[in-house]
């Protein structure tokens, strides 16, 4: 009976609603009754579609949607070249039973039942809607292409609701594109902009003339900057016109030539590597009894290795030595991580140097800022900004992923990559306890205490949670073209995020410039390797980490944008505090070290 039942079924549109500035329709799977001249029947290519020439009717179904999904075009006129936004929702009721094999084209695609198996088949029915190589411009061609999905390919959606909203035109605000951006590559020479190339290279002094040289500034304008910030006590200079970043008072620095001998129970037994200078003050924020140790390189004329001089990526250290818990820390800044291989090269050196200097150090902690990996339909694997991701094996035994290469093939990409894992996962399985305690939200996770104590520390920065409005979901649609995505809300039974209370992901931790300049091979990469976050290349420093024979180490990443982390600069110091404040969390859970 259901066999037959499904065989007469017919993917039917009816209109529901309209007005002035809206349009709603309902396309749905019917069994068709042949003579009914209300109905008129596509054929040929367009064979088993149905256009109901009625009105629906309020009450033929009065369930609630299982899933919804809204995401804003924005418009230009072709009369007055204005911009405007119209919104698109997209509501969703599925089959009584959705079995294994029946998500897309037979398969599931690794997802499970239920919600979990709704949520999967909605995001891989929207990505193929809006994919930039077919993105439907015109009205006709936008419901034509939600028919043709229904009918050919996702058969367990019973019904799906369009609506389509034309909102105001003072409202909008057209965000620009990836190749807009680009255009960016322009560095315009600000004050600010001086400061974030010096915190950039810090421990690494940095001259005028590099700066204005790398930029194409006027050296005498840089040079005004840098005697402004010098009066604000945040830059300091040093010898041969080279400035570095000047720190606080509150924390004890001492200048060497080299590291002092210290005494075995004072050795570190925990490294933590930051790359951002706001990395390094989110980390030493959770770092008690602290005492800075820097070594200069010596500064001389600019020698340059590919571009930039020596003292970009010099070798001058900067060890922040104390205590999380019961445990003895060292963190370091890298000088600097780049898409060059000489940047990753130095980050790779920076970290050998680390762990050569010291030699007790059994745990390795890459705590800093990444980019999250969407979800638009699924509340709970939703990543936003704020939020944390630590680094676990999902689909494998890999926890950070570097792809080397993208290969564009018959089936979409094949990506060649180098994966890294540690021998021991004691610190991932303290983070899935982590974890488990954030969904009980009768009790306050232990970092968020810690987080709360950073903010009212950190005065040299803003760490202050931002505006949520600022935290926008954008998606490429091709031809300069994006949309915007609304985030997915909780089901009335999920726990709801907590203001201000960042949520914990486990999942690899994924990199690779050719895959984070894509949208869709980002989004590719990220579904085949289960990767929630994408962050700014540190095979190097792993490889060097691994090389060392560190059996244990975790990259904690707080979500600052959606690409790898360097876009969004209002989201990165409080994204780095979630994370050092997680970071302290997993520290606090470990045992107590017995060897000292």
């Amino acid at each position: 009976m259901t066999e037959t039942m499904e065989q007469n079924e017919q993917v039917v549109m009816t209109p529901k609603c309209k007005s002035a500035n809206s349009t709603t329709l309902i396309v749905e799977r019917r069994a068709v009754k042949k003579q009914d001249d209300k109905m008129h029947v596509a054929g040929g290519e367009h064979t088993g579609i149905v256009i109901n020439k009625e009105n629906a009717s309020e009450s033929a179904d009065l369930t609630p949607p299982q899933l919804c999904l809204e995401f804003r075009v924005f418009l230009v006129s072709g009369q007055t070249g204005k911009h405007t936004q119209e919104s698109r929702t997209l509501r969703f009721w599925f089959k009584a039973h959705m079995t294994n094999g029946s998500a897309m084209n037979g398969t599931t695609n690794g997802h499970g039942h239920g919600d979990t198996e709704q949520a999967a088949v909605a995001q891989d029915f929207f990505k193929e809607l809006v994919t930039p190589q077919e993105f439907p411009r015109d009205y006709v061609g936008f419901i034509k292409k939600i028919i043709k999905l229904m009918q050919n390919e996702y058969k367990t959606i019973r019904k799906l609701e369009v609506e389509l909203k034309q909102l105001e035109e003072a409202s909008v605000t057209r965000p620009l594109s990836a190749d807009e951006n680009s255009l960016d590559n322009v560095v315009v020479l600000s004050i600010e902009k001086v400061l974030e190339l010096i915190e950039s290279s810090y421990p690494n002094p940095i001259t005028t003339h590099d700066m204005a040289k790398d930029n194409n500034w006027d050296e005498e304008e840089v040079a005004h900057h840098l005697a402004e910030l010098q009066s604000r006590g945040l830059v300091k200079a040093m010898d041969h016109g080279a400035f570095t970043r000047q720190q606080s008072q509150d924390t004890q620095i001492t200048v060497v030539k080299q590291m002092p001998t210290m005494a075995s129970s004072k050795q570190p037994t925990i490294a933590i590597i930051t790359a951002q200078y706001c990395e390094k003050l989110a980390v030493d924020a959770m770092i008690e009894n602290k005492e800075t140790f820097v070594r200069y390189t010596t500064v001389g004329p600019a020698s340059p290795i590919g571009g930039y001089s020596r003292a970009r990526f010099g070798e001058s250290n900067v060890y922040t030595l104390g205590n999380i818990g019961a445990h003895r820390i060292v963190c370091t800044k890298l000088p600097s991580v780049g898409h060059t291989r000489e940047a990753m090269t130095a980050a790779g050196n920076t970290t050998t140097r680390l762990l050569g200097t010291f030699q007790k150090v059994d745990y390795v902690f890459l705590v800093g800022v990444a980019g999250g990996v969407p979800h638009y339909t699924d509340y709970n694997k939703h990543v936003r900004l704020g939020d944390v991701v630590v680094s676990h094996p999902t689909k494998d035994k890999a926890v950070y992923v570097y792809c080397d290469n993208a290969i564009k093939s018959d089936k979409g990409f094949d990506f060649e990559v180098k994966s890294y894992s540690p021998k021991n996962l004691n610190l991932q399985g303290i983070a899935r306890e982590l974890k488990a305690s954030n969904l009980d939200n009768s009790v306050s996770p232990p970092w968020l205490n810690y987080l709360r104590d950073g903010l009212n520390s950190l005065h040299e920065q803003d760490f202050k949670l931002p505006n949520t409005d600022t935290d926008k979901l954008y998606m490429s649609i091709g031809d300069g073209d994006l949309i915007e995505v609304t985030h997915p809300v909780p089901q009335e039974r999920d726990n709801r995020r907590l203001d201000g209370c960042p949520r914990i992901h486990l999942s690899p931790v994924a990199s690779g410039r050719q895959v984070v300049k894509a949208d869709q091979l980002r989004q590719q990469f990220a579904t085949q390797f289960g990767a929630l976050a994408f962050d700014c290349e540190y095979d190097a420093v792993i490889e060097s980490i691994l090389g060392n024979c560190k059996d244990s180490f975790v990259c904690i990443r707080g979500i600052s944008d959606y690409k790898d982390g360097t876009r969004r600069k209002e989201w990165q110091p409080y994204a780095s505090l979630a994370a050092a404040s997680v970071m302290k969390a997993i520290i606090c859970g470990m045992e107590a070290p017995t060897n000292v």
